[in-house]
């Protein structure tokens, strides 16, 4: 009988994703407090979150290197330290450009979260169970977006805002120790069995690892890299608006304190993970109806696109709940979206070269997250100014209504290129990539990534 271990690795990388998103969190949620202790503009806020997000692109490159240079147990204690450190340090700021360098270096270390934990998917899991893993660590996103405004509030109102900084900021070194005690790769790992080592190693142990060529400037030629690139650029931000601004939007709104506000932001945050559970297996049932798979995707991030264009309409909402509904229909269509694009570069692009693609989605989406919070940050100031906030976010959530189907419309467009193909040398280990052009034979014979 195979063993369980790999399972106890995929908590570990689980619960990591948890304390990564209610780190992140903490700021949104003390954001009233905050802003009446620093005298912050919501210009203001929106540099801080700009800041977070420009480290946060920085971190994503930096970590990636250094994860596959100095193994995914060390890479990830390193940025598990530098966030943890970072999260504490917000308790001892003395102003706005403290603040900002403390959310920084937050970003910095966050950004090696989801690169330490899919590598060590990597190293942990056979193919057919990588999926798997990998949607439990990513419903880490959302039971820390649950996790947050069910303990944030409290601890801010019993123990202070500094302890609650200082509170969350310590359950990552206690996860890290955990961590550096318990994580080895399969062949280091004594505890593990031989038939739990041969099942993990399926998949490498009838071949060895080919050689690849290829730039990755050329990935930028293509237009299904600018598809996913661009899906990222225009939806990524809302997610990122969703988590920063939300709980401010209740205080403005409906006038919460933060001792109400962890209700509402439970029920938007727990829609996340029904919608990303359902996005998934929805394309997949799909899939095994005979669709395509690319095919499949498409339909469902339509259908998730259609979701969120209800929030456009949401200045004809007074009751709190409705608006609280329609919120988490929106969430939970963003996270079914976000399955689905993730999974399109699989789809056209052989696996050798899917994390390169990643890797340019990823940055495209964050420097949306960058751009998107200094419009929020102006409009809403604006607003103020007149007295008249709920106006500003309801024109947020109009762009917020329309930002997926836009997308989609491109995404259908730009998707059109046929597959990219990997032809391999008869022979030889060396692997080129190259696009299949209609009317023209390839130089050698290739699979599709589809």
């Amino acid at each position: 009988m195979v063993g369980k271990h790999r399972w106890l690795i995929c908590g570990l990388l689980f619960a990591a994703t948890t304390i990564n998103y209610v780190d992140r969190q903490v700021l949104s949620l003390l954001k009233p407090l905050l802003e009446a202790k620093f005298s912050w503009t919501e210009k203001d806020y929106s540099y801080l979150v700009i800041v977070f997000q420009a480290c946060y692109v920085v971190g994503f490159v930096s970590f990636g290197k250094l994860i596959d240079r100095i193994g995914t147990r060390l890479g990830y204690a390193v940025c598990m330290t530098v966030w943890s450190v970072a999260s504490i340090g917000h308790a001892f700021v003395s102003g706005t450009f403290s603040f900002a360098a403390m959310r920084g270096l937050l970003g910095f270390g966050e950004a090696g979260n989801f690169p330490s934990a899919l590598k060590a998917v990597s190293e942990w899991f056979p193919s057919r169970e990588r999926a798997l893993a990998v949607g439990i660590v990513t419903a880490g996103t959302s039971i820390g977006a649950i996790m947050a405004p069910a303990t944030v509030p409290w601890l801010a109102v019993t123990w202070g805002w500094q302890a609650t900084f200082i509170i969350t900021g310590l359950s990552g070194f206690i996860w890290l120790a955990v961590w550096l005690y318990g994580y080895r790769i399969p062949e280091e790992k004594a505890s593990l069995s031989a038939d739990e080592l041969r099942y993990i190693r399926q998949d490498t142990q009838s071949e060895a690892a080919p050689k690849f060529e290829g730039r990755w400037i050329d990935l930028l030629k293509m237009k299904v890299t600018w598809a996913f690139a661009i899906g990222k650029f225009m939806t990524d931000p809302i997610w990122f608006f969703i988590l920063f601004w939300l709980p401010s939007y209740f205080s403005d709104r409906y006038h919460l304190n933060l001792q109400h506000l962890g209700l509402p932001l439970m029920a938007v945050y727990l829609s996340t993970s029904v919608g990303s559970v359902g996005g998934g297996w929805l394309s997949s049932f799909l899939v095994n109806k005979g669709w395509k798979s690319a095919h499949a995707r498409r339909a469902v991030m339509l259908l998730m696109a259609a979701l969120v264009v209800p929030l456009a309409f949401s200045a004809r909402v007074d009751a709190m709940w409705l608006m609280i509904a329609l919120l988490s229909v929106a969430a939970a269509a963003h996270q079914g979206w976000s399955v689905n694009i993730y999974s399109l570069p699989a789809d056209y692009f052989p696996k050798e070269i899917i994390a390169s693609v990643q890797g340019i989605g990823g940055m495209a989406g964050s420097i949306g997250g960058m751009l998107f919070p200094l419009g929020i940050g102006i409009l809403l100031d604006h607003y103020r100014n007149l007295h008249r906030i709920a106006e500003g976010y309801n024109i947020l959530f109009v762009v917020c209504g329309g930002a997926y189907l836009t997308a989609w419309c491109i995404i259908q467009i730009l998707t059109r290129e046929p597959p990219v193909t990997k032809a391999v040398s008869q022979g030889a280990d060396k692997v080129a990539f190259q696009k299949r052009v209609p009317g023209r034979r390839p130089a050698a014979r290739g699979l599709s990534a589809g």
